[in-house]
């Protein structure tokens, strides 16, 4: 005949410390979502001092400088340069072809797209410049537009302003409700 006594003295402490143990588990889906989302909004990489060569080829493209830049863990991948940024462009033989400087900047990796806000002031290989609160730049399509209002100096001093621009590489630009200011010489053609 079996003692349960000895059995239940054995094991009952054990079955009951389990069940405790176990009801005390509890996996609320929505606050693993909640530390999830948290994480993903933290850098996962912060890096001072910037400086990043970008090359194709063997030529050097570009230089970019910042004092910060964070790099996020959120899918898709996204960089931050929240305190200034300046990116030198250069051609071929290594002459500056053009400049872009920033207050911030945003780089979406999965969307091809850099946007630069705040002061944006860019400078193109012919000495023009374009200024705005925004400007957004396709790397995939080459394409640099913007949303917001956009000032072109023109080294002679003629400008255009327009609500919104788009152009490629700063060339050839395209300007929605533009005005202008034109010098002209006093001079007639004969």
């Amino acid at each position: 005949m079996l003692n349960m006594g000895k059995y239940t003295r054995l094991y009952l402490p054990a079955i009951l410390s389990s069940a405790l143990l176990l009801g005390a588990c509890e996996n609320d889906l929505n606050k693993v979502r909640a530390v999830t989302a948290a994480d993903a909004t933290k850098a996962i990489t912060i890096t001072k001092n910037v400086r990043i060569t970008y090359s194709d080829s063997a030529y050097v493209k570009a230089v970019l400088t910042a004092p910060v830049r964070y790099e996020y863990a959120k899918k898709p991948p996204v960089d931050q340069m929240p305190n200034g940024v300046k990116i030198i462009f250069y051609n071929k033989n290594l002459t500056v072809g053009g400049d872009v400087i920033a207050d911030s900047c945003t780089r979406y990796e999965d969307k091809n797209l850099v946007v630069f806000r705040h002061n944006v002031i860019a400078t193109n290989t012919e000495g023009v410049k374009y200024r705005s609160e925004e400007l957004i730049w396709n790397s995939k399509t080459k394409e640099v537009y913007s949303n917001q209002s956009v000032v072109m100096t023109k080294p002679d001093g003629q400008q255009m302003t327009g609500t919104k621009f788009t152009s490629q590489e700063l060339r050839n630009p395209r300007f929605e409700n533009a005005t202008a200011i034109v010098h002209m010489d006093n001079s007639v053609a004969e």
